[in-house]
């Protein structure tokens, strides 16, 4: 398969024009997704995708053409709307495409044959045990928003007139669920999930045990007093968080001005317990692959450096407009051109779970939910204000549950008071991978 994609890119880069440098980049995949309620489908939709997309650089001007297609009459239309479309850009002198770097691609375990031998009925089954474990997890959980099954199989290729001529393939696959949980007139919700190549590595008790514990841990919620608190966050709530704060670390952020990090590559930025890698080559991680977008080899890449300032990440593009050398961070289908994307984004882990962390914290508050998280970040000045639901810490122990109110600080002051990082490393369908993390001094409002 992996020659076939590349000889579609081999055969459009071949019809390069002297002064042009042409990219081909050629994608192909599968997903499934599957919702059941009560026993029954509730959605079922199954996907097939295959296209190419065509960047030409002449003259300091880049055309940009797709099709959903691998039709051989429409790879020529494309590669000539691409230079047509290049005549009507404006010049920019950092434009070109992405070179070798040396860097050999890894050779990643990240695809499963058995995954596209998985029939759907029994796809639909496993989100029906899902739904039923959820249900007899407890009494108090009283319904079952959601139990979902989702997967993908895809392949690429970049082909491109530079000697770019890159493969990578992988497969994924997740359930979700989402429960109600009820005693007396409280209600709450919970989530729950579970990842893996392949359906075999997924546990559904462990995702059904997570979201019932989620819903169920939070009735009789109350309101807490405001104050500046420490605070543990959830797994799941660090993940969200590591997604903004690789967005601000973006070589496209700093270009646009819209980066708090801008100016302070090399200085302090967050405590010696903080070390944030992106990691495309770790396996373990949901997002990982080969190839970067532009077909360069995925690589380690040490962002915050025990509390230093690293690095940014860029694409060709950025890299070259920054002075600098791109870190494989291109993000794109074919249907686009290359954005700058932090890829697999994770803390070097701690040694202590989370009991241990809540018995050195002793009092504070266990962050277990946040909403709107992304709007309340301001990217420049790095304030921030969101919604949080959660449990208060007494004495080392999680007490009574609490919800109704913000937590509010800066990204600055809370990367520069993290003082404890989890051992229990959780993978998400995201770009992003969870641990608990301990944070002084962030201000709680409630009642």
């Amino acid at each position: 398969m992996s020659e076939e994609l590349l000889q579609i890119g081999d055969r459009i880069v071949a019809l390069a024009k002297a002064g042009e440098e042409v990219e081909v980049v050629v994608g192909r995949g599968t997903s499934t997704e599957v919702r059941v309620y009560e026993g029954d489908v509730e959605q079922l939709a199954s996907a097939t995708s295959a296209g190419i997309g065509v960047r030409v650089i002449a003259d300091h001007r880049q055309g940009f053409a797709y099709a959903g297609s691998l039709d051989p009459d429409v790879l020529e239309e494309t590669l000539a709307e691409a230079r047509d479309n290049a005549t009507f850009a404006t010049p920019d002198e950092w434009l070109g495409l992405a070179e070798p770097d040396g860097l050999a691609i890894p050779q990643l375990d990240l695809y499963r044959e058995s995954l596209s031998k998985f029939s759907t009925e029994a796809k639909i089954d496993l989100a029906v045990e899902l739904e039923k474990a959820l249900r007899g997890t407890d009494t108090r959980i009283t319904g079952v928003d959601a139990a979902d099954y989702a997967d993908g199989v895809s392949e690429g290729a970049v082909v491109s007139t530079t000697g770019i001529r890159a493969y990578s393939r992988e497969t994924s696959c997740y359930v979700s669920a989402s429960c109600v949980a009820q005693d007396g007139d409280d209600t709450q919700t919970g989530f729950g999930f579970s990842v893996g190549r392949t359906p075999e590595d997924i546990d559904i008790a462990v995702a059904a045990a997570d979201a019932s514990r989620r819903a169920t841990r939070l009735l009789g919620a109350t309101q807490p007093q405001s104050g500046r608190v420490t605070v543990v966050l959830d797994p799941y709530v660090t993940a969200q968080l590591l997604g903004i704060i690789g967005s601000t670390l973006s070589g496209e952020s700093v270009l646009k001005g819209r980066s708090l990090f801008a100016e302070r590559l090399g200085e302090e930025v967050a405590s010696a317990a903080f070390t944030l890698i992106d990691d495309a080559t770790n396996p373990l991680a949901y997002s990982s692959s080969e190839t970067d977008g532009e077909g360069l080899a995925s690589r380690r890449n040490v962002l915050i450096d025990a509390g230093r300032l690293n690095q940014f990440v860029h694409n060709a593009y950025t890299a070259r407009r920054s002075g600098t050398a791109s870190t494989a961070n291109a993000v794109r289908g074919f249907s686009s051109t290359p954005s700058v994307g932090c890829r697999a984004l994770s803390l070097v882990p701690g040694t202590k779970l989370q009991p241990e962390l809540l018995a050195e914290v002793g009092d504070g508050v266990l962050i277990s939910s946040v909403s709107g998280l992304h709007s309340g970040v301001n990217p420049v000045s790095g304030d921030f204000s969101t919604g949080a639901e959660g449990l208060r810490i007494t004495g080392g122990e999680l007490g009574e549950p609490l919800r109704e109110f913000t937590i509010a600080s800066s990204l600055q002051r809370m990367l520069a008071e993290v003082t404890a990082v989890g051992a229990d490393i959780e993978w998400l369908p995201m770009r992003s991978a969870g641990v608990s993390l301990v944070v002084h001094g962030i201000t709680v409002s409630g009642s």
